[in-house]
C-alpha cells in the first residue's frame, strides 16, 4: 500500500511537471458564430476589435480576465467560452455606462497585447484555460 501510495504520487508531481501551458490564437469569426454565443451576447452592442477606433470613448481601458474548464474539452471550444464570457462582461459595463458599442478590443493575456481584427489569444493549460481581453466602452 505504501508504494501504491508513493507511486501515485511521483505520477501526480510529473503530470505537474510537465503541465501544458500554451497559447493559443484562435479566430474571432469563429467564436461569435459559436451556438452558445446567441446566448450570452447582447446584439445590441456592437463589437470593434482591433485598434484605432474614432468612437467617442465614454471610459478608459477595460480589462476582462476570464478563465474556464478546460477538462475533456477541445481547446478552440473552451477558448470560445472563455472569449464570449469576456465579451459579455464589457457588454454588460457597456448597457451600465450607457454604451453603445466596445471599441479596441485586443488581447492582451499574460500583459503581452496582441491587436488583430481577426484573432484573439486563449492560454491553454492541462485544466484551465484563459482570455484576456481589453477594450473602451464608447457611444
Amino acid at each position: 500500500m505504501k508504494k501504491l501510495t508513493i507511486f501515485l504520487m511521483v505520477l501526480a508531481f510529473l503530470g505537474v511537471a510537465h503541465a501544458k501551458n500554451e497559447v493559443h490564437r484562435f479566430p474571432i469569426a469563429d467564436a461569435l458564430n459559436d451556438p452558445r454565443a446567441k446566448e450570452v451576447l447582447n446584439p445590441k452592442i456592437k463589437l470593434v476589435f482591433g485598434s484605432g477606433s474614432k468612437a467617442k470613448a465614454i471610459t478608459d481601458v477595460l480589462t476582462a480576465n476570464k478563465k474556464t474548464n478546460a477538462a475533456f474539452k477541445k481547446d478552440k471550444d473552451a477558448c470560445n467560452w472563455a472569449f464570449l464570457s469576456a465579451i459579455k462582461t464589457f457588454q454588460e459595463r457597456a448597457v451600465k455606462e450607457g454604451g453603445t458599442k466596445v471599441v479596441n478590443l485586443t488581447s492582451y493575456y499574460y500583459k503581452n497585447k496582441f491587436v488583430s481584427k481577426k484573432e484573439f489569444e486563449c492560454g491553454v493549460g492541462n485544466i484551465m484555460v484563459g482570455v484576456t481581453l481589453q477594450g473602451v466602452i464608447a457611444k
